[in-house]
């Protein structure tokens, strides 16, 4: 084995997942991985998540899942009980969720059955993937993380440990291990649009890592939002989603935790808050 590919964050990012099988596929690896987040907070969860099953299915493509499945399953389930809000502040708060739930429905027992992290032998030792760290699937790894807390974070025993779920892309050697933040293809946050993942390449005397950057139809990945009725029915939520993709930016995060404390209390209505968070972006 003397390629790999590695990707991960697509979150329902039809058209950069295309763009992403296409440039993997013209480099032919022998084995493809992907790193969790295949769904969610964008348009086309479903048509993405058939996609990588088809990958899988006739190319042995390997799949897990990350923090957006989970949050899939977890609301498939809190759903169904009796106190549940269907009609709250807290339900303004996660139509994102129920509404990528609604698209995949009859998917979520294939997505349960999806691994929490992949492990392979290479000859020069084990590559190990997580989808953000081996503490939780929102642990993410960063480019300036301090060299104490990395290790904290990756298997020891790794050869190359891989990671995606900040959306920011980097490779990173930390003593006897290559460390490697594959970034996003559906969704990058580190300013440059384009879709990221990585190419594992063995070499002579070692494997490297090169991260790269694919182009995709942004336009149309943005009518996406309007087209699947996502930006209606998401509501105010679907506006920052889409603001990220226009931006290459991380924003919900932020308005996470400047806004939803007011809007779960009633202090703002989620309207209210985007507005004021747009506003002041």
């Amino acid at each position: 084995m003397e390629k790999i590919a590695i990707l991960a964050d697509i979150h329902g990012n039809l058209e950069a997942l295309q763009a992403t099988i296409a440039d993997i596929s013209a480099w032919s690896p022998d084995m493809v991985m992907v790193a969790g987040d295949i769904v969610n907070r964008g348009p086309r969860s479903s048509a993405c998540l058939e996609l990588v099953l088809h990958m899988a299915n006739q190319h042995g493509w390997h799949l897990m899942r990350g923090n957006h499945e989970r949050y899939l399953l977890s609301y498939s389930q809190e759903r169904l009980q009796h106190n549940f809000p269907h009609q709250s502040a807290e339900h303004a708060l996660s139509r994102v969720i129920a509404w990528t739930h609604d698209q995949l429905v009859d998917r979520v027992a294939t997505v349960a059955a999806l691994p929490e992290q992949l492990r392979f032998t290479l000859d020069a030792g084990p590559l190990v993937i997580y989808h953000a760290s081996i503490r939780h699937d929102r642990d993410g790894l960063m480019q300036a993380t301090p060299e104490v807390e990395l290790r904290n974070q990756i298997d020891p025993t790794a050869v190359i440990f891989c990671a995606g779920h900040t959306h920011m892309p980097f490779v990173r050697q930390l003593s006897d291990t290559l460390v490697v933040n594959v970034g996003a293809v559906g969704l990058p946050f580190d300013g440059d649009r384009r879709a990221a993942y990585a190419r594992l390449t063995r070499g002579s005397q070692h494997w490297s890592a090169t991260i790269m950057r694919i182009p995709y139809d942004v336009d149309s990945a943005e009518r996406a939002f309007h087209e699947t009725g996502m930006l209606d029915q998401v509501g105010a939520h679907g506006r920052l989603m889409l603001r990220e993709l226009q931006t290459g930016r991380s924003l919900l995060f932020p308005f996470i935790n400047s806004y939803h404390a007011r809007v779960s209390a009633g202090v703002l209505s989620i309207d209210q808050a985007v507005d004021e968070f747009m506003d002041s972006f």
